[in-house]
């Protein structure tokens, strides 16, 4: 009887941890959804990067943005319930006069896939830019600052790598 009972405390305590699971953390480091990555050169000279200051950048729809300053490269966001997402690129966009402020808006048009990364850590999304010219555009007026965009990179599968040149 004592065998049995034993053998019952046991066959409970091992049932209990053969259902206990590894912790569902994410941990730091794990690949999320990507930027695009773009960095800025000089339109006279295509080999030199060229530093950008007070570039405001606002969502479509938006009425702030980011600012940057004194940067060469930056993070853009993608949206990752569409397949286009909408920007305004505004040079000297902390100018008091408001006149001097240059905005050039672009879309940047693209596919989406969403990969599973883990079950702790859900999915990420990866896009593909589709081929130019049709990739990025930039909307034409009577003072562009953006002299061109060139895409490096039309899949943006992590933030390794500059995806987007920006000439100005």
């Amino acid at each position: 009887m004592k065998k049995l009972i034993i053998a019952s405390i046991v066959l409970v305590i091992a049932f209990s941890f053969w259902n206990c699971e590894k912790d569902d953390i994410c941990e730091d480091g794990t690949p999320t959804t990507p930027r695009m990555i773009v960095e800025f050169y000089d339109n006279l000279n295509p080999t030199v990067k060229k530093t950008v200051t007070n570039l405001g950048i606002v969502a479509d729809g938006m009425t702030t943005g980011i600012l940057y300053n004194g940067v060469s490269k930056i993070e853009v966001p993608i949206q990752t319930t569409t397949d286009i997402t909408k920007y305004s690129f505004i040079y000297d966009s902390q100018n008091v006069n408001i006149s001097l402020r240059n905005e050039d808006k672009i879309v940047i048009n693209y596919t989406r896939n969403d990969v599973f990364i883990s079950r702790a850590c859900g999915y990420k999304t990866v896009f593909s830019l589709l081929d130019n010219p049709n990739g990025i555009i930039k909307t034409i007026d009577t003072d562009n600052w953006i002299k061109e965009i060139v895409i490096q990179k039309y899949k943006i599968l992590n933030e390794d790598e500059i995806h987007v040149k920006i000439f100005f």
